[in-house]
């Protein structure tokens, strides 16, 4: 397999190409702020262990929407399926049309915004949240599992939006 060793100017445009080829999940975090509900869409949530259940994910400036997530008391972390690209790409993009009602968007018991379509919402707080540059790393303990119905999943890989099907094996083992 080909290596390229990048120098210091090149690292963060070979670092961003490695990620960017990167096929990741899409999650939608939501939270409830004193001036209203924020939410976002992130390709950085990952599973971090069982007890207790606990998830982590990164978010970029502390501002707007960011902001108000990381300053929540708790939120919604929903994992998105294909059958919620639309919402995916609204909420991707600066002033994109976010919590209407044609959404589908209803409110947890605590408050947070819910989406009951995701294939899971998983309400959450921070145990720890550590900067790194312009960056926030946040771990956080899951609360609630509210689980939807799963369909085609979506992943984000190349700055597109895709859908993926199983991987099928082949029933007979390829010839020599």
């Amino acid at each position: 397999m080909p290596s390229t060793t990048a120098s210091a100017t090149d690292l963060t445009a070979a670092f961003k190409h490695a990620f960017r080829t990167h096929p990741a999940g899409i999650a939608l975090i939501t939270a409830q702020t004193p001036d209203g509900p924020v939410g976002l869409t992130a390709s950085s949530v990952a599973s971090v262990g069982l007890e207790p259940a606990a998830l982590a994910f990164s978010v970029t400036r502390a501002t707007g929407s960011a902001g108000g997530i990381l300053q929540a008391e708790s939120y919604v972390v929903h994992l998105l399926d294909h059958a919620q690209l639309e919402i995916a790409q609204q909420f991707a993009i600066s002033g994109g049309e976010r919590f209407t009602s044609a959404q589908g968007w209803d409110r947890l018991a605590t408050g947070e915004p819910y989406l009951p379509a995701a294939r899971a919402a998983l309400r959450a707080r921070t145990i720890q949240s550590i900067t790194v540059g312009a960056s926030t790393l946040v771990l956080a303990e899951v609360r609630e599992v509210h689980l939807g119905t799963p369909s085609e999943p979506l992943i984000y890989r190349d700055r597109t939006f895709h859908s993926i099907g199983p991987a099928h094996e082949r029933s007979t083992p390829p010839s020599s």
